[in-house]
């Protein structure tokens, strides 16, 4: 038996770790620093490495990294130096998300379908860029930005307001030091998650994220408003052509020049005309995609998250899939992306079905209440035998849980029904 530490405290450290427990070779999972629904938190942020190093160590823990910022920081080779056991990609691999300019110039040269681009760090050459276009752009921030550095444009004003707001305003501090203007590519979005060792890449389901705050797709990028797995929009054509011409191109390239990619390989993908074109890459399970694909797993994930680490995934059975769709709605608090209000007492949880399951993101416990600590909240997720009918039941989950500034998107899912 192995103890297990989660590191991080969103809604896709609370799914990794509830699967995670379901294992017969784990005896606990701690979550550092945790939230309000995760269980055996653990007080160290997930910045914190050497304490971190510490706590694996003392405790015998199989680590778990979850989110992108200690990934970019290195956390996964300081653990290997004190040859303590951990899932995820190194700080070479992690350049794919930590540098938006590092990847989509590992995707020029390495021939991976992506949209045509161009580099600044000087905001007049860039407006001027701009206005010699006869397309529209998106502009994005190089480095880290929680999933909002990413600014699409239906004009050549919005694109100059979106060259202002990240190099000259500086929203995104020095993550926005550089910035690339790509074309639009206009199309259906979707997210394509493997699970690589270096030499091989086992595709996880497919799903599709609702990145926009409003319904239909409306106002300023989040980090995720909700999701569902699987979708029709990816048949089993397209993941094949996603599979070989972008994952598996992705890892055997990154070990062609010197780098072993090993942990989760997420591909955000714009279809257009029935061709994949990546979007950009994370190096870590989406979120939150992550709560709908768990819930779908009919396997123990600690076997291939070990496999993942030792290079041994080519020797792994195939993983199997609950056949029932899940759906994920996230409830964030009134006012995110922006500033939003906290500590507010949430109820509900004790009259959930056992169809869904209420994921922890931006919670915290107090005095035996659950209270909201964050943008987004909770991620409502449920399972039905059709797509039609888990939206049904994550919403008729959602209607039970209650607190002031509650909000959340009604049409998460909808869109893949045209696709049935």
């Amino acid at each position: 038996m192995v103890n297990i530490l989660v590191i991080g405290s969103g809604g896709r450290e609370h799914a990794l770790s509830w699967k995670l427990s379901q294992s017969s070779k784990v005896e606990t999972v701690f979550t550092a620093p945790g939230n309000g629904g995760t269980e055996n938190n653990v007080p160290i942020d997930v910045n914190d490495i050497d304490g971190l190093i510490d706590f694996a160590q003392k405790n015998n823990c199989f680590t778990v990294v979850g989110p992108e910022v200690p990934l970019a920081e290195g956390i996964v080779d300081k653990f290997n130096q004190k040859n303590l056991k951990v899932f995820g990609p190194s700080k070479m691999a992690a350049q794919l998300e930590s540098s938006k300019i590092w990847a989509k110039n590992f995707m020029k040269r390495n021939d991976i379908p992506t949209a045509r681009f161009e580099i600044f760090d000087d905001a007049n050459k860039a407006q001027k860029y701009v206005q010699s276009l006869d397309y529209n752009v998106v502009v994005k921030a190089d480095g880290l930005a929680a999933g909002k550095g990413v600014i699409v444009c239906n004009s050549t004003a919005e694109a100059e307001s979106a060259i202002d707001t990240i190099l000259i305003k500086k929203t995104f501090g020095d993550a926005g030091n550089r910035i690339i203007i790509e074309e639009r590519i206009d199309g259906i979005e979707a997210s394509f998650i493997a699970i690589s060792d270096g030499e091989v890449a086992i595709p996880m389901a497919s799903s599709q994220d609702h990145k926009r705050i409003f319904d239909d797709d409306k106002g300023p990028n989040t980090g995720g408003m909700g999701a569902y797995s699987p979708t029709p929009i990816i048949d089993d054509t397209l993941a094949k052509k996603i599979q070989e011409n972008v994952i598996d191109k992705t890892i055997q390239s990154m070990k062609n020049e010197g780098i072993t990619f090993k942990g989760f390989l997420y591909a955000g993908i714009m279809l257009r005309d029935g061709k994949p074109y990546v979007l950009e890459y994370n190096v870590r399970m989406g979120d939150p995609e992550c709560q709908p694909i768990t819930m779908r797993m009919d396997f123990d994930l600690y076997d291939y998250f070990v496999a993942s680490v030792d290079g041994t995934l080519s020797s792994m059975p195939p993983i199997t899939w609950n056949k029932k769709f899940a759906v994920c709605v996230v409830l964030a608090s009134k006012g995110y992306p922006e500033s939003y209000p906290k500590d507010e007492i949430i109820s509900g949880f004790n009259t959930i079905s056992n169809d869904a399951f209420v994921f922890h993101a931006g919670t915290k416990k107090s005095d035996g209440q659950i209270l909201s600590n964050g943008g987004r909240v909770l991620g409502v997720t449920a399972l039905g035998d059709s797509l039609e009918s888990a939206i049904s039941n994550a919403y008729a989950a959602v209607e039970k849980i209650s607190w002031p500034s509650k909000y959340c998107r009604t049409d998460i899912g909808k869109k893949g029904l045209d696709f049935l």
